[in-house]
């Protein structure tokens, strides 16, 4: 599904990003785990076309996408959820969905601002999707509501929702277990294994180690912007280059150790 080749990013002297390789396999759940600063989040923005990395290839589908922009690496299938929530709080529930699906549109400028037929009938499919996502994540309910008035659980399942919309191959997901509580993040680890039945393959950024050794197949750890460790669960709970690394994050270091 998805294969980087030596990726590099610098931000000036700071070396973010030192030559990661990986694969990722269709319908994989892989965990992306490591320190603060350990480049996680930069690597999401390099796959997903924010930042242009400064070496490497990234391959989709076999498909180089190194430098495409973000609309049209979204278009191919990736799609993501930030660490900080992105969701539009003016606009309704029902509304911040549509924009997800929206992306997927053809009417042009002109059909939008004359209501041609064949605008009018995407539209039309485009709020039918964005009801259907808000029957799966739970939200049906709030259509109406301004985004701005949910609880933070949901509006974590809004941003999910959004993505979803945009009918992805792959998901990124950043830290997408952050602020919930613990049956909150019970509910997203069943709902990410349903994702994973419609054939959606997904990359996790997570804190959350309980989480991450539950629903992963494959972990790939980073260090500083190393890739140290690659494998199942198990494999890197156990590796001693992991646990080094997370000396310094007691609480990480404990969830390591007490999967």
């Amino acid at each position: 599904m998805l294969r980087l080749v030596e990726v590099r990013k610098n931000f000036g002297g700071l070396k973010a990003l030192k030559g990661v390789s990986f694969e990722v396999g269709e319908r994989e759940i892989l965990g992306l785990i490591g320190p603060n600063g350990a480049g996680k989040t930069t690597l999401f923005n390099i796959i997903g076309g924010i930042l242009t990395p400064d070496g490497g290839r990234i391959y989709f589908r076999e498909k180089e996408i190194t430098a495409l922009a973000p609309h049209k690496i979204a278009r191919m299938g990736i799609q993501r959820t930030f660490q900080n929530l992105a969701i539009f709080k003016e606009m309704t529930v029902l509304e911040n969905l549509m924009v997800g699906n929206h992306l997927l549109g053809k009417a042009g400028f002109f059909s939008a601002i004359f209501k041609l037929p064949w605008e009018r009938k995407e539209e039309k499919e485009i709020r039918r999707r964005a009801g259907e996502v808000l029957e799966e994540i739970g939200l049906k309910e709030f259509a109406h509501f301004p985004a701005s008035s949910l609880p933070f659980g949901k509006m974590r399942l809004l941003e999910l929702g959004r993505a979803l919309c945009a009918n992805p191959l792959l998901l990124l997901l950043d830290e997408p277990a952050s602020g919930l509580n613990q049956r909150e993040t019970e509910e997203l680890s069943r709902f990410l294994h349903l994702l994973r039945e419609k054939n959606i393959t997904l990359m996790i950024i997570e804190h959350d180690m309980d989480l991450v050794m539950q629903i992963c197949d494959r972990i790939i750890v980073l260090d500083q912007g190393e890739k140290i460790a690659e494998g199942s669960p198990r494999e890197v709970q156990k590796d001693p280059k992991v646990l080094k690394a997370y000396l310094g994050e007691e609480e990480w270091y404990k969830g390591l150790r007490g999967a």
